[in-house]
Parts: C-alpha cells; structure tokens; sequence
C-alpha cells in the first residue's frame, strides 16, 4: 500500500461521514487504506463506520486520546509508505493526494507538503503560517496585535502577505491535511503527546525542519476544510489552547517562559472581563460568564 490516511474521530458522526464518502469518491482503494481512530464517540460514529464504510479499518482507543496520541496510534497500525493526517472535517477533493505524494516522491529534500484548503464555497483559506516565537506571543490576540509594531509581528506570523494561490517552502502548513513518509513520522516519535489538541501539529513541522527537511504547499492539490468544525465539539477548546501553547513554548524556549506566558494570560483574561461587562446586560449571565473565566485562567496557572 502506498498511502495511509489517518482520521479520527471524537463526536464526530456526520463530519467522519462525509469525509469517508469523499475519500471513497476521491479513488482512495487505488491509492491504499483508511485507518479511522475511534476515540469513545458517544454518537455511534463506529457503528456507522462498521455498516457503511466496512473497507475502512477501524480502531477503537477506548478513551478520547487528543489529536497527538490519536494520529500516533493510527501511523503505528497503518501499513503505508506514505501518511497522511486528515482533519474529520474536511473533503479530500479527486487528485489531491496523489499530487501531494508524487511531489514527495520526486523531490526527496521535502519532508511533508500539505494542500490548499478551501470553505465550502470555494473560497481560499490563508492557512499557512510562519513559526511563533516570543513576540508573537507577546502580541498574539491584545491590544498590542492592533497597533505598529505589533499587527506587524501578527502580519508576519500569520503570512498575511501571501495569496495562497502559488506554491512555496514554508514552515506550518494546514495542519489538517499533512502527508509525509510513515517512516519518517515514526522515527520523529510522531507528534508529541504532550500537546494534547493545538500546536503539535507546528512541533512535528519545526522537527521537520530542524532535522534538514523542508515542507511543500501545493495549491495544486485542493482540499474542502469546514474551518475548525471538529475542535469546536471539544468543550474545554480555549483552555486547551492556552495549556497546549504554554507546553510547546517551554519545549522550544526553556521553562523560564512559562511565567511570562501567564502574565499574558492575566493581560488577555482582564481584556475579556471587560468585554463580558460590556455584551452581557444580565447581571446572572454576567455573573457566570465571569466565574467561568476565573476557573479557566486559574487552571492555566496552575500548569
């Protein structure tokens, strides 16, 4: 088999649903196998897989494993030259995925290549994205983000200055829909499980590219991406965020950045009190909305 396409799912019934039947429509048993991680769905996503995809091969976690782990354990029961990491949100348009393994197969230099994505209109998303690093953090969704020099940092992260319509090297990609070597992902240890849901995708690229290797978006290949329609299911999504950013800045910066990182969570929470002051007129919902933020800002302390 030369591919392995990775998915898994989380509650995720009708989203898995229609990216099975796009994989299907795509001519993946041409290409090799789907590997679907279930990860203790409560819809009965598996039941429905086992009826209506039976030539999808389904493993069952047991517990929720978060986006690391639950790739990890599907690239280490795939049987594929290739991997590919594909979001349950998305619809693999014909081609894509073959474009992305032959570009890999003929040009050995590149460690991953990731597609365009597309909104369910066609309309382009500027995914792409450079490495974050102290400033951007520093910067990242405050009052600073909104003024010189700070939307100039953002600007730069978030390489607002490129269209997407051409191909070029860069250093993140759409992390829901990523193919490289097996192999190469093993070796790697494969996404760290320390980052639960959000950047482990931006660590297993910075690997890539500090091991010598550098990644490919191909525009070429066009992939439908519902925009996050299977993270936000995950209740604790803002936190997890906040957690998962402060583990991957301390893998890469040392642990001394873990302090500066919370006052910056300090900063965003007092802009956020202020804004639920402002849009909610009921003193009850006001009431809740701020203890709910208290408990989440004392649980990214505590880590």
């Amino acid at each position: 088999m030369d591919l392995s396409v990775v998915v898994l799912s989380w509650n995720t019934r009708e989203l898995v649903r229609s990216c099975l039947a796009a994989l299907e429509e795509a001519g993946i048993h041409s290409l090799g196998e789907v590997v679907l991680v279930e990860q203790d769905s409560r819809d009965g996503t598996a039941g429905m897989v086992e009826e209506e995809f039976p030539w999808v091969r389904l493993f069952r976690a047991g517990k929720n494993l978060g986006y690391a782990a639950g790739n990890n354990l599907g690239a280490s029961r795939a049987r594929g030259r290739w991997l590919c990491l594909l979001g349950s949100d998305t619809r693999v348009r014909p081609g894509a995925l073959e474009g992305l393994v032959s570009f890999l197969e003929e040009n050995p230099e590149y460690g991953a290549a990731a597609p365009k994505l597309v909104g369910p209109g066609g309309e382009v998303q500027r995914a792409c994205m450079n490495f974050p690093g102290l400033l951007t953090a520093l910067t990242f969704d405050n009052f600073l983000s909104r003024f010189p020099p700070g939307k100039w940092i953002q600007d730069r992260y978030y390489m607002r200055g490129f269209d997407h319509l051409s191909p070029r090297d860069v250093d993140q990609p759409p992390g829901t829909c990523l193919v490289l070597g097996r192999k190469d992902y093993l070796a790697m240890g494969g996404m760290d499980p320390g980052l639960f849901l959000f950047f482990n995708d931006v660590d297993l690229c910075r690997r890539i590219r500090a091991g010598g290797r550098k990644i490919r978006y191909l525009p070429s290949s066009e992939v439908v991406h519902l925009g996050g329609a299977s993270t936000s299911r995950y209740g604790r999504m803002a936190v997890q965020w906040q957690l998962d950013r402060l583990a991957y800045y301390r893998k890469w910066y040392g642990s001394w950045v873990g302090p500066l990182l919370k006052l910056l969570v300090l900063e965003r929470a007092w802009e956020e009190r202020w804004a639920i002051r402002k849009r909610l007129a009921d003193p009850q919902d006001r009431k809740a909305a701020l203890a709910d933020l208290r408990e989440a800002v004392r649980e990214v302390l505590r880590a």
